[in-house]
């Protein structure tokens, strides 16, 4: 695939992760919950440009650290996300504010990589952008799989961070 279409494939699947998560849905746990992010992560490595020929190891690097921003990311995220139990022993999920902050946290640290690449002089390959989104969201994937075994049939939810928290001024209603 071209750099452009790349781009486009990694921006629709963001796209639409984000929107999903930000709404209430139930999970299953017993899914292929790995099964998108591997996907992501064999076509990103599939392209022949994911290293620049001229400055392999500083374009490993590079690679290395867009990697662990992801995995890192997807940590946050999924830890940021609410879980709970309905009494039908449904398990549901919804992304807080926190979630958002990570994102936006995640999407500047990539910008950061990205702008210190261009300053060595070093290709960036849109291939990279997509193996740290594979990265992201197969970490997030397998730690909220992870947490809707875990809290079983409670019906209250399992905290995510910020939970309990008092607010830092009243909102007017």
């Amino acid at each position: 695939m071209s750099g452009l279409v790349n781009v486009l494939v990694t921006v629709a699947v963001v796209a639409i992760v984000i929107v999903r998560q930000f709404r209430a849905r139930a999970i299953d746990t017993d899914r292929r919950w790995w099964l998108l992010p591997v996907i992501l992560g064999v076509v990103a490595l599939r392209e022949p440009g994911i290293l620049d020929a001229h400055h392999r190891i500083e374009s490993a690097v590079l690679l290395a650290v867009e990697v662990l921003i992801g995995l890192a990311t997807g940590a946050g995220w999924a830890w940021t996300t609410r879980v709970w139990t309905e009494p039908d022993g449904v398990v549901w999920t919804k992304s807080t504010k926190a979630s958002a902050a990570v994102w936006a946290g995640g999407i500047a640290l990539r910008v950061g990589v990205f702008a210190f690449g261009i300053l060595l002089g070093v290709h960036q390959d849109s291939s990279a952008l997509m193996l740290g989104l594979a990265g992201t969201l197969l970490v997030r994937s397998g730690i909220l799989a992870w947490r809707a075994q875990s809290i079983g049939s409670a019906s209250r939810p399992a905290p995510a961070y910020g939970d309990g928290m008092a607010p830092a001024w009243k909102e007017r209603v």
